[in-house]
This record gives structure tokens, sequence and C-alpha cells, in this order.
């Protein structure tokens, strides 16, 4: 396993961080396996969020940091105020109450990164790093991070943090993968684009990128010419994506690995720290996916896949 390091976190984070959205206190045989599997295997870190399965996904992770007895060695990313079906939920009232929350599903007295789920810019950056800074300095959190949040606003709240003494965000989670969506999966998400690739390796910010491998659209479940999945045809079917996956699959066949490894690849080698979510479902998928660790690309490399430059450039592994 490789690692990147967050400010404020005394604990590395592993490069390929599990997804635990299906998570449930009712599979507790599968998300066992699962979560030991994944640390034998060198990773480290979790993701979850107060709204995933209706909580059910916290209480998971709970009982099986409580019979496993580690939770010094897991990193907890967690999110809160997700909008509900009254609109944004981005205030101190909110935030508070997914925290305590979150905090008595996981059955612990920390979080290691609490991010905020969305934004509302209708709500100063003030009144934000105010109330997480509150949860800080007693301990309840480690370190702060946003995600679907713009550059700007990101830019915004650490300019006022730093202005004032108080810590800023350490962490990004937008959405990057080598497929290109069309339109966001989920109301109010972002995924980074050029100018924002740039601002990620001009400030070093790190960055935690969710739905790293675009939802499957690399495995080869899906075609052209077939729909299986609307939302993945919504969001990912495109002459210029499919062109991506061709140049993978080209990659793929000279490397050994696979589509979705090139893929994932791509994800992990840009240039400022950054760490890829992946939502294994099972031992194959997830050591799939940590095979994408040993696989090198070069810059010109990176570029060709991304349909940046018509020349691949020298191929390696390592």
């Amino acid at each position: 396993m490789k690692f990147i390091k967050i400010p404020g976190i005394n604990k590395r984070v592993s490069k390929l961080i599990l997804g635990t959205m299906t998570f449930s206190p009712s599979k507790m045989d599968q998300v066992n396996s699962l979560l030991d599997s994944f640390l034998e295997s060198g990773g480290n870190t979790l993701d979850t969020a107060h709204i995933y399965n209706d909580g059910k996904s916290e209480k998971a992770i709970g009982k099986w940091l409580k019979g496993r007895g580690n939770r010094n060695k897991v990193v907890i990313i967690d999110k809160g105020a997700h909008p509900d079906e009254y609109g944004p939920r981005v205030n101190p009232e909110a935030i508070t109450t997914d925290l305590y929350e979150s905090l008595d599903r996981l059955q612990t007295d920390y979080i290691d990164i609490y991010m905020l789920h969305r934004d509302n810019p209708d709500i100063p950056v003030e009144v934000i790093i105010n109330t997480l800074n509150d949860h800080y300095n007693e301990g309840r959190i480690k370190a702060i991070g946003v995600s679907n949040w713009t550059n700007q606003r990101i830019e915004e709240a650490n300019n006022y943090a730093k202005k004032n003494g108080l810590i800023g965000v350490s962490a990004n989670s937008s959405n990057l993968s080598l497929a290109k969506p069309n339109e966001p999966m989920w109301p109010g998400c972002i995924s980074v684009d050029e100018c924002s690739l740039n601002w990620h390796e001009a400030v070093q910010m790190p960055l935690l990128s969710w739905s790293s491998q675009a939802g499957g659209f690399f495995t080869g479940r899906y075609s052209p010419n077939a729909v299986s999945d609307e939302n993945i045809a919504r969001v990912y079917y495109s002459e210029e994506n499919w062109e991506r996956y061709r140049r993978a699959t080209e990659l793929s066949e000279q490397i050994g690995g696979n589509t979705n490894q090139i893929a994932l690849a791509y994800v992990l080698q840009q240039p400022f720290p950054i760490s890829a979510l992946i939502g294994s479902q099972n031992k194959a998928e997830l050591y799939s996916s940590i095979k994408a660790l040993d696989i090198h690309l070069t810059t010109d490399q990176l570029k060709w896949l991304d349909l940046r430059t018509k020349c691949r450039g020298r191929m390696g592994r390592g």
C-alpha cells in the first residue's frame, strides 16, 4: 500500500480508500471480511457519511471497530450536512447534529477527517469554519475536509482561517476519474476539471476522489451500443470517454494489467497528494484495485489517456 499525508492527521492516509456506502449491520459477515482484508492488504482509510444507507454504514463500521479494537489504526473519513428534501443543511445546527449522531453510530469519540458533504454558498465561510473549529477544539474532529466545494470557496475558507488563527480545510473530495462526466451523477456534485487539476497541483491540496473508477465504466460491463444502466449512460457515455476506454485497454494489453486498473492508476498518479475511493464489494474487486498501485504511467501516458495528446509516449510498469 502507498500513503499520503493530510495536515492534522497523525496517521498516514492510504492511497486507496474503501467506500462503505452499502455497509449494514445486517451484513456483518461481508463487512468484517472486506474490512479485515483491506487492513491486511495495508489499507487503513475508510469513507462513510451520515446519510449513507440511512446510517447503517456508520453503524456497521462502529460494530467492526468495537469488535476488532483497532480504532487507533484506522482513519475514518465521515461526511455530514448533506441536503435534505427541504434544501441545503450547511449550518451550525445541522453540522453539529450530524456529527454527534455519526460519533454515536461509529462508537468513537473522534473522527479523523470530518467533511461537509455539500456546500451552501449562502452561508459565509466564517460561520462554517468557526463551527468546525469549535468541534476541533473539543477533540471531536482531527481535520476539516469538504466534498463538492469549488476551489474558490476552499480558498476563501482557508484565507479566513489563516487570518484568524484557526484550522482550515486540509483535504478536498470531488470526483476525478479518467472518464469525464457529461453531467453530475447527483445534484450539487462537482468533478475536477483542468482548471481544478492545475489548482490542486499549484497548492498541493490533497484530493480524495470519489467515483474514481467511474461507476465501473472501465470494467467491461458496459458497451457504447447497449445501455444496461441508464445513470452510467447518462453520465459517462460519450465519444471521448469511449476513446479513453480504448486507450486504457491498449495500454493494459502492453503492460499486463486490465483496463480498469489503468484507469485507476491514472487517478492515483496525479502530481499532487491524492487518494482514490474504491467501491469494492468483495475481496476479488478489492485485490484487483490494489494492483493498480503497481502500475506506473509516465506524464506522456497520462496526457494520452486523457486525450490531451496524440502520442502515448513510453510505457512502463513499476
